[in-house]
């Protein structure tokens, strides 16, 4: 309903309330006698709207009012009533009025606040039972939501409030027993997510939607293959890190996938965690990548005044900068087309934007990739990170957070003895200059570009074989999303030099994940088998987060440990980087991996291990 109708018809309620306010003080024949009911009403019926205009109570969506519509016509009418008084009392002081009895004024504000509100109410009233929610439709789809809480209400809400959806929901299931019996917005609980499988069949419901944002992975995976196993179809409103704008909708129900069953508990952070990107500039290295683009968009929600994405290939800086652009329409971004081993451009384009915040996640992260390239991982890994962090000192930058890697610790691969190398120059440029800069490292991201899960999916599509190096292979996992999150909230720790780890929970079999994904995609292994081929060179069975020699503290977020490093071998790495620049420059793999063994002590390339071995 158009807010000009709602003004028309508050003109005859407001008379009415000023009339009912006479007529419940007197009598209901009071008009001859009470000669200040006609000023009263005349004042009422010019005021009470100008004052409801005031406070927007003609600028909302009746339709779709809600609590805080409620404190809106609360506050109005409070106001237009104290004005109201303010009138009698010039009055009664001017003599425009002998007298004003001052109880009309309390009953004609709760007459006014009844009639006001409840005509509202019966906009939203009329609106909700003209849009069929409440007719159950042949067409619809019957569903049934597991979650009573927060996202599982505002599903229900959205369904009844959208017909075109063609959804009933039939009823929750929810971990609170004492929940079970209750209605919600008319919707029983009928019982536990335990039994939402058995409830399902039993109202031949024909789809259970997983309104559980913030449950963890075993909690999806129980409910998820309860109902695969009944034969019910299940869908899930994704985890609360992916729903980094708080909203709970329908259009957001997608298939349960490996990330569900994987995600942890939800993580509370420090309210302030981001304050200290809000209205600076932030640049973020490797901004097209997977890690890169989650960072620019859960730096983007902290509110900065610039943030500046710099990767190498266009392509994916075009799809990161639309993306941003489309989702975060008042940032000022700034697309930087740059290779992280030009050091003369990456100064221009340091002291250009002058950022106070970097985060550096620009890296050659492929294992095998990196042991046929060696000179590629040392001169974007190593040679990269040392230009980015001569070039933010040189600049200013406060603060500076390297992206690093589980297969830092202990490395007998190119790529993580390079990230080692990285962390290390991150690290003494810390003590150097007295700065902000850290690491954080972390392990394996689901999802992310050239990681296991979509060439899983693929090979799956293709009807498989699933190949997989070593039946023994484990790696520990974290969502995107989940990750950032904590990465950001180590940022915002970082004083001087730190190395941060992310609590990964335990390391998972890669062919239970793979057994995982066969499921999900609706065949067994008989129809998608999985073949092991051997590991790689580089390749370990297992990964770390912190080295021999290396333990870890809490820190005031449980998820972000500091290591703390006993005996830490201060190496000077001037002399093995101009090394490593020179052997990356020859080609010569042999003399990399003798200048990286300088560097890094624990790094043992294959030679060397054949070597112990023999």
């Amino acid at each position: 309903m158009r807010n000009r109708y709602i003004l028309f018809a508050d003109l005859p309620v407001v008379a009415l309330a000023a009339y009912g306010a006479f007529a419940l003080r007197f009598d209901w024949f009071f008009y001859h006698s009470r000669s200040e009911f006609l000023p009263f009403l005349i004042v009422a019926v010019v005021i009470k709207p100008a004052i409801f205009y005031a406070f927007g109570l003609y600028a909302r969506y009746w339709m779709y009012a809600s609590v805080p519509d409620l404190v809106a016509v609360v506050v109005g009418v409070g106001a237009s009533e104290i004005v109201m008084a303010a009138c009698v009392t010039f009055a009664l002081m001017f003599h425009v009025v002998d007298e004003f009895p001052r109880s009309v004024l309390l009953i004609d504000a709760l007459l006014t606040l009844v009639a006001a509100g409840g005509l509202r109410l019966s906009v939203r009233i009329i609106a909700e039972s003209g849009g069929g929610h409440s007719r159950r439709r042949k067409s619809d789809r019957h569903v049934l939501i597991a979650g009573a809480g927060q996202a599982g209400m505002m599903v229900v809400r959205e369904i009844q409030r959208n017909p075109q959806l063609h959804l009933h929901p039939v009823g929750f299931v929810d971990d609170d027993a004492k929940k079970v019996g209750k209605r919600i917005f008319g919707v029983p609980v009928l019982g536990t997510t335990a039994a939402a499988a058995d409830i399902a069949q039993l109202r031949r419901a024909d789809e259970v939607i997983i309104a559980m944002p913030t449950a963890p992975g075993p909690v999806v995976r129980t409910i998820a293959n309860s109902c695969r196993e009944a034969g019910v179809a299940s869908r899930t409103i994704p985890g609360v890190f992916e729903l980094i704008d708080g909203q709970v909708s329908v259009r957001r129900l997608r298939n349960v996938d490996i990330a569900d069953l994987l995600r942890r508990s939800q993580v509370v952070g420090s309210p302030q965690a981001g304050a200290f990107l809000t209205g600076r500039t932030v640049l973020i290295t490797g901004a097209g990548g997977s890690i890169g683009f989650e960072l620019c968009r859960q730096v983007a929600q902290a509110r900065p005044t610039n943030l500046v994405v710099v990767g190498h290939g266009e392509n994916s800086i075009f799809e990161a900068y639309g993306e941003l652009r489309s989702s975060f329409p008042d940032l000022g971004l700034k697309n930087v087309i740059a290779d992280i081993r030009d050091p003369d451009r990456l100064r221009r384009i340091f002291i250009q934007h002058r950022p106070a915040v970097v985060f550096h996640a620009a890296a050659h992260k492929h294992v095998p990739l990196m042991e046929e390239n060696p000179e590629e991982a040392i001169t974007n890994n190593v040679i990269g990170t040392s230009n980015i962090v001569d070039a933010a000192l040189g600049a200013g930058t406060e603060r500076l957070v390297l992206i690093s890697s589980d297969k830092a610790v202990a490395p007998s691969s190119i790529m993580g003895a390079s990230k080692r190398v990285a962390e290390l120059i991150v690290r003494q440029a810390a003590a150097r200059s007295g700065r902000a800069l850290s690491v954080v490292r972390f392990g394996n991201v689901l999802g992310s570009r050239g990681s296991v899960i979509p060439l899983f999916k693929r090979q799956i599509e293709l009807g498989g074989p699933i190949t997989i190096t070593h039946p023994d292979m484990r790696r520990f996992f974290m969502t995107v999303p989940e990750a950032i999150h904590l990465v950001l909230q180590a940022a915002g720790l970082s004083r001087c030099g730190e190395l941060f780890v992310l609590d990964m929970g335990e390391p998972v079999r890669i062919a239970d994940l793979a057994q995982d994904l066969i499921r999900l995609s609706g065949f067994n292994e008989d129809e998608i088998p999985i073949v092991f081929t051997g590991a790689r060179p580089g390749e370990k069975l297992t990964e770390a987060l912190v080295d021999e020699g290396e333990t870890t503290e809490p820190t005031v977020h449980a998820d972000v440990l500091r290591v703390v490093e006993r005996d830490a071998q201060r190496i000077d790495l001037a002399e093995g980087l101009a090394e490593l620049a020179a052997a990356a420059a020859a080609g010569d793999r042999a003399r990399i991996e003798i200048a990286l063994t300088k560097c890094i002590p624990t790094f043992a390339p294959d030679w060397l291990r054949e070597g112990i071995r023999s």
